[in-house]
């Protein structure tokens, strides 16, 4: 199935300019990106925040601004976007309580740091879910998770559900003609979802809201192509493929029946 999801992933981070898709010359930590202001609204106030690829910091240093969270640390991966991060956070003169750390994934949360919410945005979830499955031994369990994937959200919903998090809140937005969800999830034990609540999402398949639908209407469509190019392929594609992709098909069509 996760081959085949491919169809619905966004751009990665890498490949939107200036990062999570914000337009460099329009956004920044006092004017985030729509999907930003809604990861941002999930925040509560007086949290400790981690977050992980944080690009340029602009998250964090617009928490701190507005007075939501106590303190932070912008964790990056790559020197380049961990200097800009740098520079956002010294420009708003917020050195002391916003860390800015080189490193990979959530090893750049420490004990003393009391996170209380981890984000991660603008990444694949297969890569999202594979940051916490590596580093989960950094995790107190207490923590709670604001993900925004691009693509790939059923295997980082399914990783959830394996480790006992509860999904307790779920967004679909459209941003530059893709679309995007937001994934706010906390640890509260054992939790089981069914094959179609994974892939949907639990509580946006209940809600059912008019950009859901939508979103499903169009990959109904190019999933339908993609059987039929399979159908018309000179090479055989492997049978587990195309089941996999006929299930889709099947449950898209049921959703808006």
């Amino acid at each position: 199935m996760c081959a085949i999801a491919r169809q619905n992933r966004a751009p990665s981070r890498r490949n939107l300019p200036g990062g999570r898709g914000e337009k460099r010359l329009e956004l920044n930590e006092r004017s985030l990106s729509e999907r930003l202001e809604r990861v941002a609204a999930h925040v509560p106030v007086g949290a400790r925040l981690a977050d992980i690829g944080s690009d340029h910091g602009y998250l964090p240093v617009a928490l701190m601004n507005r007075g939501v969270i106590d303190a932070a640390v912008a964790g990056e991966v790559a020197m380049t976007p961990f200097l800009a991060a740098e520079r956002t956070v010294d420009e708003n003169h917020l050195g002391a309580r916003i860390r800015v750390r080189l490193a990979s994934g959530l090893a750049a949360i420490e004990p003393a740091d009391g996170i209380t919410v981890v984000s991660l945005c603008g990444m694949g979830g297969e890569t999202i879910r594979d940051i916490l499955e590596r580093d989960k031994n950094r995790l107190s369990g207490e923590e709670r998770l604001i993900l925004q994937p691009n693509g790939g959200e059923q295997p980082l919903r399914q990783w959830l559900m394996e480790n006992g998090y509860r999904i307790l809140y779920e967004e679909l937005l459209r941003e530059h003609r893709f679309y995007y969800e937001i994934i706010v999830a906390e640890r509260t034990g054992p939790v089981s979802y069914s094959a179609e609540e994974l892939y949907f999402g639990p509580l946006q398949l209940r809600e059912r809201s008019p950009v859901f639908l939508a979103k499903w209407q169009r990959l109904l469509q190019l999933k339908r192509q993609t059987l039929a190019n399979f159908a018309q392929a000179r090479q055989q594609v492997a049978d587990e493929r195309v089941q996999s992709l006929a299930q889709q098909v099947r449950w898209i069509t049921e959703l808006l029946a």
